[in-house]
């Protein structure tokens, strides 16, 4: 199948938005439309979630409002234990920070800090399949920010197209510096509790992309890519991710990284295939899960199938847990076990 040719838009040098289908690879396998699971019961913010020993919210900050905090509901219980960091970018490069709310909240119920890209949007942006519903704001500096600001920015994008970025991977750097300044606020309820020596950057499809930019900050410990994955053209993640990243990056990438997607006809799935490949020296997971699309679990009850993987990478590597290893390490690994996943590694066993 051919990829189709996007029609872009530009201002000066700034290529900002391209018109045609999304499309993570050069050359999609036929696209087999696997329908996601039910979405998860709405509960309001201030309901704890998750299966964690810390259940958690989802809250605003004054101090960023930009972004959108996940964390254990009681801080109070923690009893001395830190909050590893984990800044999570949207899928569709979706500027709310609750639209991945099921399967973050799960994560944060474990014992992190979550911050999402954007400020919390409406409840329909948690469960809503179409994501042209669920934008948000542009955030500053991001390509649909741009267009807005010389009045080229259509209300809604048209069915079928590929809308201007919402977000950008600058956004991760910002989650990075106000979590620093946050850890040591008089006043800040965070106070003394992040755990800044580990932090994780993920992201799903646009924002797994704008994670692997994120990656090469040396603040970042570990990366996870989901769904996602850096197209070959490697002037095509600015006008689809708003990120300065490509494929020739990965070789210099020194961080344990994990690549997650749906089947093969998901779009994402040969670029993570790649990306993986062209990664070595750190511990490498790659692994794909039958009958799945690409818009994955995450908006199904605790997250769906996905959110233990995510739980057990980070438990791993951001806080020592070696039990969590097994679900990767070995013939007999966690996913091993499970027929409806494929996994491979690189450096671990």
């Amino acid at each position: 199948m051919k990829s189709r040719k996007l029609v872009c838009i530009s201002i000066g040098s700034w290529l900002l938005t391209c018109a045609g289908a999304w499309a993570q690879t050069q050359n999609p396998a036929p696209r087999a439309d696997f329908p996601a699971g039910p979405p998860a019961a709405y509960v309001s913010a201030e309901t704890p979630m998750g299966t964690g020993r810390f259940p958690s919210i989802l809250r605003m900050d004054s101090g960023l409002p930009t972004h959108t905090l996940y964390h254990p509901a009681a801080l109070d219980r923690l009893q001395g234990q830190k909050l590893p960091l984990v800044v999570w970018g949207n899928g569709a490069c979706v500027n709310m920070g609750n639209r991945f709310r099921p399967f973050l909240s799960e994560i944060a119920s474990h014992g992190f800090l979550v911050m999402a890209l954007g400020p919390m949007g409406s409840a329909e942006a948690e469960s809503t399949t179409n994501s042209r519903l669920a934008t948000g704001s542009p955030a500053i500096g991001s390509p649909a920010e741009m267009l807005a600001r010389v009045g080229r920015l259509p209300p809604v994008p048209a069915a079928g197209a590929l809308p201007a970025p919402f977000t950008t991977a600058n956004q991760f750097a910002d989650a990075i510096d106000w979590a620093q300044a946050e850890n040591v606020r008089e006043g800040s309820a965070l106070k003394g509790i992040i755990d800044l020596a580990n932090i994780a950057v993920m992201g799903q499809s646009c924002g797994g992309v704008q994670a692997i930019d994120a990656a090469r900050d040396p603040r970042v410990k570990t990366l996870g890519v989901w769904n996602s994955g850096l197209f070959p053209d490697p002037k095509r993640m600015w006008p689809v991710a708003a990120a300065r990243v490509n494929k020739t990056d990965l070789a210099h990438l020194k961080v344990p990284a994990i690549f997650i997607t749906g089947a093969p006809s998901d779009v994402a799935y040969k670029n993570a295939d790649d990306d993986f490949e062209r990664m070595s020296g750190v511990p490498l997971v790659r692994a794909w899960r039958e009958k799945t699309g690409h818009s994955g679990t995450y908006r199904e009850t605790l997250g769906g199938a996905f959110a233990p993987v995510a739980v057990a990478w980070l438990r791993w590597h951001l806080q020592g847990q070696e039990d969590a290893a097994r679900m990767f390490k070995g013939t007999a690994c966690g996913l091993c076990q499970q027929t409806d996943w494929h996994i491979r590694t690189k450096h671990i066993d």
